[in-house]
């Protein structure tokens, strides 16, 4: 994303008053240094689904205050679909932006670029840093300083609902083509639709990239990889499941139209994260757990994939009460509450001491994603990374509603990463 030289002015100011506020004895709200006491008001703004894991992180989160007592957090659910957009104004403008912000993988290292994030190196936030697993830490590091600590870490896997499996005598597919027979199979034996293909979100398009060897671009070498010829392959083999009838889709939507359609047995797959799963379990057709199963995605012709994601939480640059800000991150992405996190939401952690807390150990759903997100498919952490969905997801969405074809599609998107990365192949 770039910037004005009015907002860079600004920036480097609220950069400077964050500095400012950290070395002094006493915060501007109450936090004091020279006591070793903390207080005051840290505002969170949490970015996970609301009505399901809103209201475990919500409760974990204000229990930081047993702990700390005279700090109040003030905890509020943003959307995540207005989280990135809402932040930067925030920020940019100087006024009303959380002291925490629980960012999305991508986002890290654009807020950082931006200026927007303290850096976190030496600071009470970043308690042993060498525990983190690798994969995770890497997206909370820009120009070599730490601007996030790593919260939750996930890839995706196929949802299937066993009854319907069993209904229909099938078995879980491993490939794109398997998956075009079961879906059939189904149709034919149960009358239901085969799998419910997210067609408003292009992250949900990325499984098939990496399936045909394709990825969005190559930051090693800066080069623009979308509109190569596995760009197209893989629009052709999401535009085919929906074609063939193996998956029905919306163009707006698309996750409660997903989540629905999976959670009331209209249609037996899905692809879809650990993040889904307790809104899953809540669906007439899991109230017994054991009727979901989870698998890896099929894969393409080239490779199995799907992408590295996660959220990390993020110290904004101009907190007035950063000594607090630092210890509730701190609290938050500690192994004890990465295990209370997962034996509530079946989340994956992302401290390597976590894996071993029984509560995740014992946890089905770490057990499968765990080696998922070992192999995935990691984004270049880039600041323009966020940046790279919009004109994609909208290229996407045309293919799969037919209202343009697949090479079209990624020479359009390809246009577009190349007037965004300047000076890029």
């Amino acid at each position: 994303m770039r910037r004005g030289i009015t907002a860079t002015a600004l920036v480097a100011a609220l950069a400077l008053a964050a500095t400012a506020c950290g070395s002094s004895d006493s915060e501007s709200d109450g936090t004091s240094k020279s006591s070793g006491e903390l207080s005051g008001t840290v505002t969170w703004w949490d970015t996970s689904t609301a009505g399901s894991e809103d209201k475990v992180f919500k409760k974990i989160a204000e229990d930081f205050t047993k702990q700390h007592p005279k700090v109040h957090i003030k905890y509020v659910n943003v959307p995540f679909g207005d989280a990135q957009n809402k932040f930067k104004n925030a920020a940019q403008s100087g006024s009303d932006a959380p002291d925490v912000i629980r960012s999305e993988v991508a986002w890290t290292p654009e807020f950082a670029d931006l200026g927007y994030l303290a850096p976190l190196d030496g600071t009470a936030a970043l308690q042993k840093p060498d525990d983190f697993l690798k994969q995770a830490a890497a997206s909370t590091k820009y120009k070599d300083k730490t601007y996030a600590v790593p919260q939750v870490i996930d890839s995706m896997g196929i949802f299937y609902n066993k009854k319907i499996f069993k209904e229909a005598g099938v078995e879980v597919p491993k490939t794109i083509d398997e998956l075009k027979t079961v879906s059939k199979k189904i149709k034919d034996k149960t009358g239901k639709t085969g799998m419910y293909l997210r067609g408003d979100d292009a992250y949900w398009f990325l499984s098939f990239l990496y399936g045909e060897g394709g990825d969005m671009v190559d930051a090693s070498t800066k080069s623009v990889t979308i509109d190569n010829p596995e760009g197209v392959k893989a629009m052709k083999v999401a535009k085919d499941l929906v074609d063939s009838g193996a998956a029905k889709t919306d163009a707006t939507d698309g996750w409660e139209n997903m989540q629905a359609s999976f959670k009331d047995g209209k249609v037996a797959m899905m692809i879809n994260g650990p993040w889904a799963v307790a809104d899953t379990y809540a669906g007439k057709e899991f109230k017994d757990k054991a009727n979901l199963g989870i698998a890896p995605v099929p894969a393409g012709s080239a490779a199995q994939g799907a992408p590295q994601g996660g959220h990390n939480l993020a110290v904004y640059a101009g907190s007035k009460n950063l000594d607090a800000s630092y210890a509730f991150v701190d609290y938050m992405t500690s192994a004890d509450t990465q295990a209370k996190v997962t034996k509530e939401l079946s989340l994956l952690p992302t401290r390597t001491s976590a894996y071993a807390k029984q509560d995740v150990v014992d946890n089905e759903i770490v057990g499968f994603f765990k080696p998922v997100v070992e192999t995935a498919v990691e984004r270049p952490w880039i600041p323009e990374t966020g940046s790279l969905f919009a004109p994609l997801v909208t290229e996407y969405t045309k293919v799969l509603t037919g209202q343009t074809t697949p090479e079209k599609a990624v020479k359009t998107t390809g246009d577009s990463y190349r007037k965004l990365l300047k000076g890029w192949k």
